[in-house]
């Protein structure tokens, strides 16, 4: 009879099979073929913008998807984008192209509405996370309900309260900020990055003697970074691309941003030149890649973090 020796020191495998997600994914290509499809498909637009951008008019007007070698002759017209901001014109106040004007406008209004709209949401998501004062829930629920508020609805009344015979901001950098210095959606981020933060750390703080300033600035906010980022970086998104605000608010080409200078643009003189008016969409759209670019990790960090992923 054959005999079996085992060894104690011989560790024992386990033959069950393993059941994760990760096992399921890999059984079902066809989700990441769909998913590279849909990848695709959204940066055909953007591709079109691009190659459009660095193309010769007649190239345009006959529809050829690539006119450079080796299927044709052309080079690429990178000349397209100084004189898209020739024909925006020249800012009589400053002698500034109107392109940069509308870049600098911009950049303030943008400055601004994030800085407002960050410290704001810190202190208010602090308040509604640590706090305990009568209400508190109630207030945070009308916070939550100003989302089912439609933008249009209260786009009218706000202009109205922009002119002369009320506050008297129309065609100001105040009127083109006032909406955007608060922020629900940021308040009920970031609250729900300072949840997760374990109350003992309060505690500790407290007993070293700081108060909710000081444990605010050294403790919540360096932890709460991430979903600080990520707000900062969708408050550039909103406010680099608004476009029917400060349309309805500003008057003088010279007080708009990037946005409405683009379609005035594309409404004039660009409006037939579809090559020159895509080199001005590559400038307006550019600052918006690069910046998402540097700061993906953080955003993608935030957004996970915080229990908003689906």
């Amino acid at each position: 009879m054959a005999t079996i020796t085992t060894h104690a020191n011989t560790p024992v495998r386990s033959e069950k099979r393993s059941t994760s997600p990760r096992s399921l994914d890999r059984i079902n290509p066809l989700v990441y073929i769909v998913l590279l499809l849909i990848g695709v498909a959204s940066l055909i637009p953007f591709l079109w913008m691009l190659t459009t951008s660095v193309k010769e008019y007649g190239d345009v007007v006959s529809l050829k998807l690539w006119p450079w070698p080796p299927f044709g002759n052309s080079t690429p017209r990178f000349d397209n984008f100084p004189e898209a901001i020739r024909l925006i014109g020249v800012d009589r106040d400053t002698g500034l192209p109107m392109f940069f004007r509308h870049v600098l406008n911009t950049l303030l209004v943008t400055g601004i509405v994030i800085f407002s709209s960050v410290t704001t949401s810190v202190l208010a998501a602090y308040a509604f996370a640590q706090l305990n004062f009568p209400g508190k829930n109630l207030l945070f629920i009308l916070v939550l309900a100003t989302f089912m508020i439609p933008e249009e609805l209260v786009l009218v009344p706000r202009a109205v309260m922009m002119n002369k015979n009320y506050l008297n901001w129309y065609n100001t950098i105040p009127a083109m900020v006032a909406p955007f210095l608060a922020n629900a959606f940021g308040i009920f981020l970031i609250r729900q990055f300072f949840l997760q933060i374990p109350r003992e750390l309060y505690d500790a703080a407290r007993i070293d003697g700081a108060g909710h300033l000081r444990y605010l600035t050294t403790v919540m906010i360096p932890l709460a970074r991430p979903a600080i980022l990520t707000l900062a970086l969708l408050e550039f998104i909103w406010t680099w691309n608004e476009f029917r605000w400060i349309q309805l608010v500003t008057a003088s080409s010279n007080m708009r941003t990037v946005s409405v200078g683009l379609v005035g643009f594309l409404q004039t003189d660009g409006g037939a030149q579809t090559h020159l008016a895509m080199a001005v969409a590559v400038m307006v759209v550019l600052p918006v890649v690069v910046l998402y670019f540097f700061t993906q990790r953080y955003f993608t960090e935030g957004i996970t973090t915080t229990g908003l992923k689906g």
